[in-house]
C-alpha cells in the first residue's frame, strides 16, 4: 500500500483525525488541534501490528536505558547520551525545587455559646495539640487513625505502638539532659558533611565568605522576654501595698506540672509533690508508708449493697454460684473500671468475671479483648460467648472471624504483634482478660505474657483469671507498680465442689473394691487409709508368692495387668454411677493402648450410641470422601460408639473436637486424656484417675508438681451435679510412697515465676521506636520486680541530704593528699580481706590458727595487739576463737576509748601494743575478721586452765583473786613478744607459708606490699588533725558510697539481662540488622515481623537460598522451623532439597557460630539441633496434592501432630511471603502465596467445629 502524503491545513479545514483503536477495526474521531498547525496524519493505539508483550512503553524505556547501561557505545558516549537527552526530553520548572507541602494547621475555631439559652455569641481562636502526628512519628493516642482500611486491625510493621501505660513520656529536663555520647556541637564550625550511614556527603560552606559571629543570641532574647514577664508581677505588687508582701513567688520552672497545676492546691505549710502513679499528691515525711499497689480482697465481707450502688448491672448472673458473693464483689471493682487479678480452684466461676467485663464494655461502646494460651482454648470461648453476647469475633493465627465485634478472642501472640504494631483496635480497648495466667510459667510462651502487660496503654484495665497461685499478691504487686495502677486481688482456695482422694488397688472381680480414702473433703490426710491399701497390696503379693515363688517386684506393670486394673475400676465406677470418667495418662501410646484394650466394654446405651453416630456422621461431612476413610477416624468412632474416647496432641483437631462435644454432652464416659485436657478446657467429670503419677518433663521422670496435681484433679466434680468429686490414684505396681503423696496432694502449688527472656524481635520491635528502650522492658519484667526504684529514689534524696549537709572537708596545706590516701588505705583494707578471706578460708590457714598460736588482734577494744588462741570452735561455717589477749590495766571489759580504730591504724601502723602502765590480759572470744595477722610464733598453753581461771575470777567474790600461773605465764610472753619486736612480728605469708598459689593471692600480696610501702609517703598523716579529718573523710566517703550504690541499682547497669542485651546487639550488628549508632535496617525490619526463628529465615530470604526453589519445595525445607519431635523414620526426598537442607544447615552453623563469638552461652551444635527435618518429605508431598492417609504412610509421626506443624507451616510462609514485599521480592511472595494455597485444603484446614 503506497503512503499518501496529505497536504497542509487549510484555513477552512477542520483539524480532524482518526486513532486506530487495537486490531478490531474501531475507530475514534479526534477533533483537538494539532499544535504549530501540522496535518494530523492517521494515529493508532499500537505501534505495529498485535499488541507488546512487554507491560508498557514507559517499563521498558526505563529498563532499556535507566537499568540497562549496556545500550551506550563504548565510543562518542556524548553523542548517544544527548541522543538519549532528546528522547526523554522535558520541560524544566525551576519553581517545582521550591515547593513544599502545607504545614497542618497550629489552631482552630472554636464557637463560643450562651451557656443557659446556648446561642452562638462568639468565634474564637485555639491552638491545637498534637498537629502533624502521626502513625508513623507518634506513640500518642491523639494521632489521627490510620486510613488504611487494612492495617487498622493487625497494624503495620513501620507503626509505632501506642505508649505503654507506667512509662512517663519525656520531661523537658530528660529532653535537655545529655547523655553519655551526646556532646557540644560548635553549630559554626563542627556541622557534619556526611550523613550518618552515608559514605560520601557534600561541603556547603562557601570557601570565600568570611564568617562573622552572630550578634543576637536567642538565649538572651528569651531571658530579657522572662525578665520583661517577671516585672510585670513586682510592678503589681507595688501598686496593691503590703497587702501582698508577704505572697509566695512562684518559683520559674520549665513545665506547668511541676508547679502542679494540675493537683488541688495544697494548704499552707503542707509539703505536697505529685507522684509518679497518677495525680494525686502525697504527703512527705517518715510517717509515710510504702505505696502498695496490690490490694487484697476480704472475700469474708461481701458487697451487700452491690444493687443500691449499681441498680442497673451490665450483666446479670442468672445462676447461683458458690462464690456469689465473691463475683457481685468483683462486679463492684469492674464497675468502678479497676483492674483485677482472681485466682481461683477450676469449675469456681471465673469466667463470669470475664462475662461481665465483656457485658460492659458493650454497654459503653467500648471493645474487649479475650486471651487464651491456646487456640483450641480460644475455638471453645468464641462458641460459648457468641452464644452469650453475638457481637464477638476470632482472631487466631489461620482464622479471622468478625474482627470489627466489640469482643474479640485471640491468642496472646497475636495481641503482642498488635500492641508493636499500632493496632487502631487498641484505641477502643477498655479491657484485656488474660485467661489462664499461670501459664506464664511456661518456658517457651510465658515471656509474651509480660511483654503484653508491659506494652499494654494506661487506658486498658486489666483482668487477670489464674488457678491458685501462693505468690498472687507479689505478682499484681509487679504489675500494678509498671502500670501504676492498683490491682484488686482476690483469691481463694476453696472449690465450689470438694474433693475426695482414693487409693485403688484393685486388680480383679473379686478386689474390684479395694478403695481407700487418703484425703477427705476437709483436707486431712487418712493415713489410716492409706495403711490399708498398703496391707492389702501386701496380701495379694503374699499370696502370689505362695503360689509362684517370689520374685523381685518390677515398677513397670505389663499391658495385661493394665488391662485387668481398668476393667476392674471401669466396672466398679459405672456400678457406682460415677461416670464420666477422665482418665490422666502421662503418654500418648498409654493413652491409645488402654482404649484398645477396652475392646470388650460397652458403657452405652443404644440410644445414647444412635446419638453419637448421628453427631459424628454430622461432623464428618466437611471431609472428603478419603479423608473419612483415615484409620484413625475409623478406630475413633468405634471407641466412640461404646462410650470411650482418647484425647491427646496425636489426634486429629477435628476428632479431639468432636470428643469434647461428646463429652460435654455426658455421651463419652471414660476419656484417655494427657495433662494439656486440663489446661483450660473447660470439660469436668464426676471422676478423675491417675494412671500413674510420674510424668516424664523433656529431661527426666518425676512425680507430679503439687499445682500439676491440683489443676487436674480439679476437673472431678460437676458444679451443680455432684456433691463431692473423686479423684483414684491407680496402684498398679505398688502403694506410692507417703510422703511423695502428701506433698503432691497437700503440697503449694507451684509459684508464678518469670520466664522473660530477650528475643531478636523484641530487641528489633523496640529499636524501631525512638520513645521504647529494650532497657525499660527489661526494667519493667516481672525478674526485676524486685527493684523498688521508688523507695530507692527516695533514699538517695535523704543521703543527698545528708551529704550536703555535712561539714566541708579541710584540704589545705599538709591534708592537700587526704583523699588520695583514704583512697589508698580504702583499697589497702580491701586487699587485706580479700587475702585474709583466702587465707582463712584454706586448709592451710585454718591449721595455723590452732591452739597456741600467737595472732594480732584489731577490733573495736584492741589495736595491734598480741593475742594466743585457746580454742577453735567447731561450726566452719562461722568459725569462732577463744584467745587469751594483753591489755592496759583497767581496760579489760573494753571500756576505754579508740579514736583511732575507725580510721584503720593497723593497715598502716604495724607498731605492736604495748602497755604503758601494768599490763593485763582479758579472755574473748574473736570472729575471722578480728584477726589481723597469724604471726610465725607459737606459745605452749594450758587452755582449760587459762579459761577456767578467767571464768571463776569474773565471778564478784573471786575478782580480787591473783591470775593463776598458766595465765601469768602465757601474758608475761605475749609481753616479752610485744616489747621484743615493737615494729611488729613476722607473719606468715600467704603464697610462701600457706602454699597459696593462686593468681589472686600473689597479686594480693604484692600489691598489699606496694600499697604498705606508699602510705609513708603521704604528707597528711604528720598534719594534727589528721585523726578529725580523716573520720570527716570517712563519714563523708561512707555515705557517698551508698549513694553510690543506690544510683547503681536504679541504672540500666544492674539489670541481670543487660550483658545478654549487649551480645544480642553485638550479634545483629555483626549481620547488619542494626547499624553501630542502634538504627534498624532493612534486614532488621524483616526479621522484626518473624516471629520465631528470625535470624535464620531473615538470612535465608538475603541470601536466596528460597527462590530457586519450586513452592513445594520451599514449604518442605521450612518444615524444619515448626517440626520438634524424633523421628524414625528417614525421609526420602529430592536432590534440590538435600541442597537446601545442607544450605540451612550451613546458614544456622554460621548464625550458631557469630552467636558463640559475640558471648551468648548457646553453642553452635544446640543452635543447629533445634531445626529438624522429620516432616519435610511429608510437607513435599502434601503441598504436591497426596491425599491424607497417603501421607500417613509416609511418617511414624501422630496425624495429629503432623495437621498441627502443616497449620504452623502456613504462618510461616505468611511471614516470609510478608517479608518478601517488605524487600521487593515479588516473585517470591508470590511462590510463598502459592505455598500456602497448595497446603490449606482437606481435613488439615478444617473448620473448627466450634466456630462454624
Amino acid at each position: 500500500m503506497e503512503r499518501i502524503d496529505l497536504p497542509a491545513v487549510g484555513p477552512t479545514d477542520l483539524p480532524i483525525s482518526l486513532l486506530e483503536m487495537g486490531c478490531s477495526g474501531r475507530f475514534e474521531l479526534i477533533t483537538h488541534p494539532h499544535p504549530n498547525d501540522q496535518p494530523l496524519p492517521p494515529q493508532s493505539s499500537l505501534p505495529h501490528g498485535l499488541p507488546p508483550t512487554s507491560v508498557s512503553l514507559e517499563t521498558e524505556v526505563e529498563k532499556r536505558f535507566l537499568r540497562n547501561p549496556a545500550w551506550l557505545p563504548i565510543h562518542d558516549t556524548d553523542a548517544a547520551f544527548h541522543r538519549f537527552l532528546k528522547l526523554a526530553e522535558r520541560d524544566v520548572h525551576i519553581d517545582s525545587l521550591l515547593h513544599c507541602a502545607l504545614s497542618p494547621l497550629h489552631s482552630g475555631i472554636s464557637v463560643v455559646r450562651d451557656p443557659t439559652t446556648g446561642m452562638l455569641l462568639d468565634f474564637t481562636e485555639v491552638l491545637l495539640g498534637d498537629t502533624g502526628i502521626s502513625a508513623k512519628n507518634s506513640m500518642s493516642l491523639q494521632r489521627p487513625p490510620n486510613p488504611n482500611p487494612s492495617e487498622s486491625l493487625r497494624g503495620s510493621n513501620t507503626n509505632y505502638p501506642f505508649l505503654p501505660g507506667g512509662m512517663e513520656e519525656l520531661t523537658l529536663e530528660q529532653i535537655k539532659k545529655k547523655s553519655e555520647l551526646e556532646e557540644d556541637i560548635d553549630f559554626e564550625k563542627e556541622l557534619l558533611t556526611v550523613p550518618p550511614g552515608l559514605k560520601v556527603g557534600m561541603d556547603f560552606s562557601d570557601k570565600d565568605a568570611k564568617t562573622t559571629k552572630g550578634e543576637i543570641n536567642l538565649l538572651s532574647l528569651l531571658s530579657t522576654f522572662d525578665d520583661i514577664i517577671d516585672s510585670q508581677p513586682e510592678a503589681e505588687e507595688k501598686e496593691k501595698g503590703h497587702g501582698s508582701g508577704n505572697a509566695p513567688k512562684l518559683p520559674r520552672t520549665n513545665s506547668l506540672e511541676d508547679l502542679g497545676i494540675k493537683d488541688s492546691p495544697s494548704t499552707p505549710g503542707t509539703t505536697s509533690t505529685e507522684k509518679k502513679d497518677g495525680g494525686t499528691t502525697k504527703p512527705t515525711g517518715d510517717q509515710e508508708e510504702k505505696k502498695r499497689w496490690a490490694i487484697p480482697i476480704n472475700i469474708t465481707s461481701p458487697c451487700d449493697d452491690f444493687y443500691k450502688r449499681i441498680p442497673n448491672p451490665a450483666f446479670k448472673v442468672l445462676f447461683v454460684l458458690y462464690f456469689y458473693d465473691i463475683i457481685i464483689l468483683i462486679s463492684y471493682w469492674l464497675e468502678a473500671h479497676e483492674s483485677v487479678f482472681v485466682a481461683a480452684h477450676t469449675s469456681a466461676g471465673k469466667t463470669v468475671v470475664a462475662e461481665y467485663a465483656i457485658a460492659l464494655s458493650q454497654k459503653h461502646m467500648t471493645r474487649t479483648i479475650y486471651t487464651s494460651p491456646i487456640k483450641a482454648l480460644s475455638n471453645q470461648k468464641f462458641r460459648d460467648f457468641k452464644t452469650t453476647f453475638g457481637d464477638v469475633g476470632l482472631l487466631t493465627g489461620d482464622v479471622q472471624l468478625s474482627p470489627e465485634a466489640s469482643c474479640l478472642i485471640m491468642t496472646t501472640e497475636i495481641l503482642r504483634s498488635m500492641l508493636y504494631n499500632g493496632s487502631e483496635v487498641i484505641r477502643d480497648l477498655e479491657w484485656v482478660i488474660f485467661d489462664e495466667v499461670h501459664y506464664i510459667n511456661d518456658a517457651e510462651r510465658g515471656v509474651v505474657w509480660e511483654e503484653v502487660l508491659i506494652m499494654l496503654p494506661d487506658h486498658v484495665s486489666i483482668i487477670l483469671l489464674s488457678a491458685t497461685v501462693p505468690n498472687a499478691v507479689e505478682f499484681s504487686e509487679w504489675i500494678g507498680r509498671i502500670k501504676k495502677k492498683h490491682i484488686y486481688v482476690i483469691s481463694t482456695a476453696k472449690r465450689p465442689v470438694p474433693l475426695e482422694h482414693y487409693l485403688y488397688t484393685g486388680n480383679s472381680t473379686k478386689t474390684q473394691k479395694e478403695m481407700f480414702l487418703l484425703l477427705d473433703p476437709t483436707g486431712n490426710f487418712q493415713t489410716k487409709g492409706y495403711y490399708a491399701a498398703i496391707d492389702a497390696k501386701k496380701e495379694r503379693t503374699s499370696k502370689h508368692t505362695q503360689s509362684f515363688g517370689t520374685k523381685n517386684p518390677s515398677q513397670n506393670t505389663t499391658p495385661s495387668q493394665d488391662r485387668a486394673v481398668w476393667l476392674s475400676l471401669l466396672h466398679f465406677l459405672s456400678q457406682r454411677q460415677q461416670t464420666p470418667v477422665v482418665a490422666f495418662t502421662f503418654s500418648r501410646t498409654r493413652c491409645d493402648d488402654n482404649a484398645r484394650s477396652l475392646a470388650s466394654m460397652d458403657l452405652t446405651s443404644s440410644v445414647e450410641k444412635s446419638e453419637i453416630h448421628s453427631f459424628f456422621q454430622k461432623s464428618l461431612r466437611r471431609l472428603r470422601g478419603g479423608d473419612r476413610q483415615l484409620p484413625q477416624i475409623l478406630l475413633i468412632r468405634d471407641l466412640l460408639k461404646r462410650g470411650i474416647g482418647v484425647h491427646h496432641s496425636g489426634i486429629l483437631p477435628i476428632m479431639k473436637e468432636v470428643i469434647e462435644m461428646l463429652f460435654s454432652r455426658g455421651l463419652v464416659k471414660v476419656l484417655f486424656a494427657t495433662e494439656t485436657f486440663a489446661m483450660g478446657v473447660n470439660m469436668p467429670a464426676r471422676t478423675v484417675v491417675f494412671d500413674s503419677i510420674r510424668k516424664h518433663d523433656g529431661t527426666g521422670f518425676r512425680n507430679l508438681l503439687p499445682g500439676e496435681y491440683i489443676q487436674m484433679a480439679g476437673r472431678a466434680g460437676r458444679r451443680g451435679l455432684d456433691a463431692t468429686g473423686t479423684v483414684i490414684i491407680l496402684c498398679k505396681s505398688g502403694v506410692h510412697d507417703m510422703g511423695d503423696l502428701n506433698v503432691m496432694m497437700l503440697g503449694k502449688p507451684t509459684v508464678l515465676q518469670s520466664q522473660f527472656r530477650l528475643t531478636y524481635t523484641m530487641i528489633l520491635n523496640l529499636l524501631r521506636v525512638e520513645a521504647l528502650r529494650v532497657t525499660d522492658m527489661m526494667r519493667r519484667s516481672f525478674s526485676e520486680s524486685h527493684r523498688d526504684t521508688q523507695a530507692h529514689e527516695q533514699q538517695i534524696g535523704q543521703l543527698k541530704q545528708t551529704l550536703s549537709s555535712l561539714p566541708p572537708l579541710d584540704t589545705e596545706g599538709q591534708l592537700s593528699d587526704l583523699l588520695p590516701y583514704y583512697y589508698t588505705v580504702t583499697e589497702l583494707r580491701l586487699t587485706a580481706e580479700a587475702l585474709q578471706c583466702a587465707v582463712l578460708g584454706s586448709v592451710n590457714g585454718l591449721k595455723a590458727l590452732s591452739v597456741g598460736r600467737v595472732v594480732v588482734v584489731n577490733n573495736k577494744q584492741h589495736f595491734n595487739a598480741l593475742g594466743v588462741i585457746l580454742q577453735v570452735s567447731s561450726d566452719s561455717v562461722n568459725r569462732t576463737f577463744i584467745a587469751l589477749i594483753i591489755c592496759e590495766k583497767g581496760n579489760e571489759e573494753g571500756i576505754g576509748d579508740s579514736p583511732k580504730g575507725s580510721a584503720f591504724p593497723h593497715l598502716y601502723n604495724t607498731a605492736l601494743f604495748t602497755p604503758e602502765g601494768p599490763c593485763s590480759h582479758t579472755v574473748q572470744k574473736l570472729k575471722l575478721q578480728d584477726v589481723s595477722a597469724i604471726t610465725v610464733k607459737t606459745l605452749k598453753v594450758i587452755p582449760d586452765r587459762i579459761i577456767d581461771n578467767y571464768n571463776k575470777r569474773q565471778q564478784l567474790r573471786f575478782r580480787l583473786d591473783p591470775p593463776g600461773q598458766a595465765i601469768s605465764t602465757a601474758t608475761q610472753e605475749l609481753l616479752r613478744l610485744a616489747e621484743a619486736n615493737p615494729g611488729g612480728m613476722m607473719t606468715l605469708d600467704p603464697v610462701n607459708d600457706f602454699q597459696l598459689k593462686s593468681v589472686d593471692v600473689v597479686e594480693g600480696t604484692m600489691r598489699l606490699r606496694v600499697l604498705q610501702d606508699s602510705l609513708k609517703d603521704f604528707s597528711c598523716i604528720h598534719s594534727p588533725t589528721f585523726s578529725e579529718q580523716f573520720l570527716r573523710v570517712q563519714e563523708r566517703m561512707s555515705v557517698q558510697e551508698e549513694l553510690d550504690k543506690l544510683l547503681f541499682l536504679i541504672s540500666d547497669q544492674s539489670l541481670s539481662l543487660l550483658p545478654e542485651y549487649h551480645q544480642r546487639i553485638k550479634v545483629l550488628q555483626s549481620l547488619q540488622y542494626v547499624d553501630s549508632s542502634g538504627a534498624v535496617q532493612l534486614k532488621g525490619r524483616v526479621a522484626s515481623q518473624i516471629s520465631s526463628h528470625e535470624l535464620l529465615l531473615t538470612e535465608l530470604l538475603f541470601e536466596n537460598a528460597l527462590s530457586p526453589l519450586a513452592p513445594e519445595e520451599s514449604a518442605a525445607l521450612l518444615s524444619c522451623l515448626v517440626f520438634q519431635q524424633k523421628t524414625q523414620v528417614e525421609p526420602h526426598i529430592t536432590n534440590t532439597l538435600k541442597e537446601g537442607i545442607e544450605r540451612v544447615l550451613a546458614v544456622a552453623q554460621r548464625i550458631g557460630e557469630l552467636q558463640r563469638d559475640c558471648g551468648i552461652t548457646q553453642t553452635a551444635e544446640e543452635y543447629v539441633g533445634q531445626f529438624k527435618f522429620g516432616l519435610t518429605e511429608v510437607a513435599y508431598c502434601w503441598a504436591r496434592g497426596m491425599p491424607f492417609a497417603e501421607i500417613a504412610q509416609l511418617t511414624d509421626v501422630q496425624e495429629g501432630t503432623v495437621v498441627r506443624c502443616v497449620q504452623r507451616l502456613d504462618e510461616v510462609l505468611k511471614e516470609v511471603r510478608q517479608a518478601a514485599r517488605i524487600v521487593g521480592d515479588s516473585v517470591l511472595g508470590s511462590k510463598m502465596e502459592k505455598a500456602s494455597l497448595a497446603i490449606r485444603r482437606d481435613i488439615v484446614f478444617t473448620a473448627s467445629l466450634y466456630t462454624h
